[in-house]
């Protein structure tokens, strides 16, 4: 059996970081699923999907931590193309991820103590998302 729906978003910055652990719980809910995996899918290069836990600390941590790894400042081949200013943006994607599997048991996901399920807003600007939710059973 397997069930899909989007989920829409609306993002005002970069590096913003959205809690969707309750939107992808309402979604395995609807599918009547009780056991399998929902897959967690953003179409586009600059949105990433990954686990956290979503508190201050980290809040702040995980947006420092890319920065120092593709930098803003930095030069970026990728803007000699399209000139849009968001090299880093793709980067930062691409090492995160555009999608999550997390197992189902019982209705329920299988998700650690602290663990929730993000999506980060890579791109320099705001964006409309839609993130595709695929639940299989």
């Amino acid at each position: 059996m397997m069930y899909r729906k989007e989920i829409k978003l609306e993002t005002k910055h970069e590096m913003e970081i959205v809690d969707i652990t309750g939107m992808v719980e309402e979604v395995v809910r609807q599918s009547n699923i009780k056991d399998g995996i929902v897959n967690i899918f953003v179409p586009g290069s600059t949105g990433a999907i990954t686990t956290i836990e979503y508190e201050p600390g980290l809040l702040h941590d995980l947006p420092a931590a890319l920065e120092r790894i593709a930098p803003s400042n930095a030069y970026y081949k990728h803007e000699e193309r399209w000139h849009d200013g968001n090299g880093r943006s793709h980067v930062k994607a691409s090492i995160i991820g555009p999608s999550l599997c997390v197992p189902i048991e019982n209705g329920k996901l299988l998700l650690g103590t602290w663990q929730q399920l993000v999506f980060i807003e890579c791109d320099v600007r705001a964006r409309q998302r839609r993130l595709i939710v695929t639940v299989v059973g």
